[in-house]
């Protein structure tokens, strides 16, 4: 065959394997046979408000995404997005599609895993964050959607907690989620750049998460039928659903547990509130339990309080009950002074250096740090 010939062959050989047809990969849904959830009682992201406003994307099973992406059924939402379980056709591997609002602070996760995508590492901490495989934008009815797409995760490590009788880790399981998280902050802290919705940078930053919790350590899946096991149960027995202002609601469905002690490593996720760790704060970022004594006191922070943030999750983890609660025992609320107080009697006094910077230190210390609570 003269070269020529060969060189066409080739090249349509080439396109013919760009241009893959999906259709002989499509999975079949049934759209009859569900359950229709009652139209008076709010679900999920309904009950959010966030169909009302327009905010949210309308996805369906079975729909088509990018061309690229077939959704099989929904896994999760929170205040800000939904979560899928979809194919990818040129993969033929899972994947889970998070689907954000249209509300423009949602961009700030996006550009964040976007960020730490490009990062060239060895640091082992790499490993321990959850991945973005790609991102996209869709056109909603009304706005865009930024999307993220990563492997689906069996659960998060508040559910395992749920699933535990006792509800705590054991010792060697508590051992290998501490290994990676602090393997995962180290990298944050010393090797990532500044990460946040402004990347135009020129000088080398680090970074610091400020949202580490049960709920955003994610167990990887092990057991890879557990895949076709959801598949199976949307197709024979479909997801819940009903119509909100023409606006498809379904009801999640969760992963089988998987048979056996079979999880995956954990991996640390949802980086929508990391910001740089070379700029002051003195902003509130954590949960209440979680809250550091610099943010109590409105003193400036950086990245101790993740070390905080992570010695308090070990307690949650290990003996199954918050160390500290601020509840007001008067208030009967969730209280600043109530939370000093706790850690004051637990720790003693914090120091003076820190009490001197704490432009709430005054509310609850005196001049000579005598405490203010009793």
């Amino acid at each position: 065959m003269p070269s020529s010939s060969r060189s066409i062959a080739f090249f349509w050989s080439w396109i013919k394997g760009l241009v893959r047809e999906p259709d002989s990969h499509l999975v079949r849904f049934s759209n009859s046979n569900f359950k229709t959830l009652p139209s008076d009682q709010k679900i999920e992201e309904e009950a959010h408000d966030a169909i009302a406003s327009g905010r949210c994307y309308p996805v369906r099973v079975g729909d088509i995404i990018k061309s690229k992406y077939q959704i099989i059924g929904k896994l999760g939402y929170g205040l800000g997005s939904t979560i899928w379980l979809a194919n990818e056709f040129r993969g033929r591997r899972p994947v889970a599609l998070k689907m954000f609002t249209n509300y423009r602070q949602n961009r700030e996760e996006i550009n964040n895993y976007t960020h730490l995508m490009n990062l060239q590492s060895k640091h082992p901490g790499r490993d321990y964050l959850r991945k973005a495989i790609d991102t996209f934008t869709l056109q909603g009815p009304h706005g865009e959607h930024q999307c993220l797409v990563h492997k689906p995760m069996l659960e998060n490590m508040q559910e395992l907690l749920c699933r535990n009788p006792s509800c705590r880790l054991s010792k060697d399981l508590l051992r290998v989620l501490l290994q990676g998280l602090l393997s995962a902050l180290d990298y944050l802290h010393s090797e990532a750049q500044a990460i946040g919705s402004n990347l135009n940078f020129s000088s080398r930053f680090s970074s610091l998460v400020t949202d580490i919790s049960a709920w955003n350590i994610l167990l990887g899946i092990e057991d890879k039928s557990i895949i076709q096991k959801f598949i199976k149960a949307e197709q024979e027995h479909p997801s819940a659903r009903k119509e909100v202002q023409g606006y498809p609601v379904y009801a999640s469905r969760a992963f089988e547990s998987p048979s056996g002690k079979s999880i995956g490593e954990p991996l640390l996720s949802d980086f929508g509130s990391a910001v740089s760790g070379e700029v002051e704060h003195d902003e509130d970022v954590q949960p209440n339990v979680y809250r550091a004594p610099e943010m109590c006191l409105k003193a400036p922070w950086s990245y101790s309080i993740d070390i905080w943030n992570v010695g308090c999750l070990i307690w949650d983890l290990f003996e199954g009950k918050h160390l500290f609660s601020g509840r007001d025992p008067k208030e009967r609320r969730y209280m600043t002074r109530a939370h000093l107080a706790e850690m004051v009697a637990l720790m003693g006094t914090p120091p003076p250096e820190l009490l001197r910077k704490g432009k709430r230190a005054a509310e609850f210390f005196d001049e000579n740090s005598k405490n203010r609570f009793f």
